[in-house]
């Protein structure tokens, strides 16, 4: 059974996310800040974080930042502040997603099942596609260079995926928003530069010999042949 890492200085929220996520089965550990967090994660890491943005000492973030750095483990961003930018910010870096308190537990464990559901897919090594030395696996959201794994983001995955599946195809950036970020999405077009320059990034200190292109003034293609295994 997944595990889930739950970070809220509020005593009552813990216990309340940690008593509805163990009834629905899940194997839960409760933190107050994250520096009590990272002294955990010194031996394991869980299958999804569910963190409250305003923490003390290094806020929840701050915390997903670094994480995705090294780590694609789901992230659901939970805060009592309900502005928009609140909640962009949370899913540009990294967040998977993100509710406002107060909140219903089972919306709460509705959304984890929906996460857990979208980045825990069944694998199916047969189905990937192939772009030079880089492999995508759709079935088990895998992405390879070199037969080694690169650890991306759920959107890092989600994007790059959308580009190999229609090699040749530019998209701009609203179509890259609708079709990644979500047609209810009211960030802006910023979030997709963003997103392809720290992918761009993680390609090439990998050895990729695929890259994304710009299409000044509009958006994004990638070029070259793509072979696909699909069963």
């Amino acid at each position: 059974m997944s595990t889930i890492f739950v970070v809220d200085d509020e005593d009552n929220i813990r216990l309340l996310i940690s008593r509805y996520l163990q009834n629905e089965g899940f194997t839960v550990e409760a933190f107050t800040s994250t520096e009590e967090l990272f002294h955990r994660l010194k031996s394991g890491y869980p299958d999804m974080f569910i963190l409250d943005i305003m923490l003390p000492g290094q806020d929840g973030l701050e915390f997903c930042r670094d994480i995705r750095e090294h780590s694609n483990i789901p992230v659901i961003f939970i805060s009592a502040r309900r502005k928009a930018l609140d909640r962009i910010m949370g899913l540009e870096i990294g967040g998977d997603d993100y509710l406002p308190k107060p909140f219903s537990p089972r919306e709460l464990v509705a959304r984890v099942r929906s996460v857990f559901r979208r980045t825990l897919s069944p694998p199916d090594p047969q189905n990937y596609l192939q772009a030079g030395n880089l492999k995508l696996i759709l079935g088990d959201r895998l992405l390879l260079i070199n037969e080694q794994e690169l650890n991306v983001t759920t959107k890092e995955f989600e994007l790059l995926s959308l580009l190999v599946q229609h090699p040749q195809r530019t998209f701009n950036r609203q179509e890259l928003l609708d079709r990644v970020w979500g047609y209810d999405y009211d960030g802006s077009e910023r979030a997709v530069d963003d997103l392809i320059k720290r992918l761009r990034k993680k390609l090439k200190e990998n050895g990729s010999e695929t890259n994304i292109h710009t299409i000044w003034g509009y958006g994004y293609r990638l070029n070259g042949q793509v072979k696909k295994h699909i069963n």
